[in-house]
């Protein structure tokens, strides 16, 4: 189905051109409908067009060492999928299905030749509006990286659980130790004085029943707020098992890009090594 100008200047990507250029990209790009469930590609399929989002509803995942789909993304409207492997020209790495009636602008590598052919200033909007989007890429991923989890947690606890930290803290301080001593002396030196007239007379049988019952509570409120500090332990470890991920990920890709350029030289070495001949 062919494509109207006016739908790729809703298109973030491609708000920068100018109505000629418009022109010209939707002469050459096609508009795909999907059907609920359908799938739009798989993990494993050759490299082939990419999608930008136009209405319904699509998913992109991938399959875990478990050999389960985790989702990892969900376009929103005017926003592309399977645009790497298109500029790449690589197999893709995810599948993408549509949840329901979907509609797709389809563009594939030709059709962005055939861009810059004609208008070949379109290259540098392209470029720009591919520049934004990394930049707001590096800026989620510099705001994932430096999560605190202390405040992510901070942030969802309930007043219960803060009081529980709270008791956790005052009971594990030496200010509690201390205050509690001077209670307990001054508790049952009173007792002792007042002998035949005191409250609770040796052995202090209404002090044990009140520590047991000090006892018996406190341990729970512990109990809790070291289940929350297991909890931001847990938390803690898996960002930093997220910021490893995207260094590794990171050096892969630099190691790559290394050796192109190491192809590239190779090749500029042979071409002037005939040039010289």
């Amino acid at each position: 189905m062919a494509c109207d100008a006016e739908v790729l200047k809703n298109i973030p990507f491609f708000a920068l051109l100018d109505d000629e250029e418009t022109a010209v990209l939707a002469a050459q790009v096609e508009l795909k409908k999907f059907g609920a469930r359908e799938r739009i590609y798989k993990i494993g399929d050759p490299s082939g067009p990419a999608y930008v989002l136009l209405a319904g509803k699509v998913q992109v995942s991938i399959v875990d060492q478990d050999q389960q789909d985790v989702l990892i993304d969900e376009p929103a409207s005017g926003e592309f999928f399977g645009f790497a492997s298109m500029l790449e020209h690589t197999p893709h790495h995810t599948t993408a299905r549509a949840m329901e009636e979907t509609t797709c602008l389809e563009i594939s590598r030709e059709d962005i030749t055939i861009l810059l052919q004609r208008k070949p200033l379109a290259g540098l909007d392209l470029l720009t509006s591919v520049a934004r989007q990394f930049h707001a890429s590096q800026e989620l991923v510099r705001i994932r990286a430096s999560r605190n989890p202390n405040e992510i947690i901070e942030s969802e606890e309930t007043f219960g659980e803060r009081l529980a930290d709270g008791v956790a803290g005052f009971g594990g301080s030496w200010r509690f130790i201390i205050l509690f001593g001077v209670v307990l002396v001054v508790y049952t030196i009173l007792n002792i004085a007042l002998d035949k007239k005191a409250w609770d007379p040796y052995p202090f049988i209404l002090l044990n029943l009140i520590l047991s019952m000090l006892a018996a509570i406190q341990a729970p409120v512990i109990m809790m707020s070291q289940n929350r500090q297991d909890k931001k332990d847990r938390l803690r470890g898996e960002l930093d098992f997220e910021v490893n991920r995207r260094a590794e990920s990171e050096i892969v890709a630099l190691t790559r890009k290394l050796s192109l350029l190491d192809e590239k030289v190779d090749d500029l070495s042979g071409k002037l090594g005939k040039t010289t001949q």
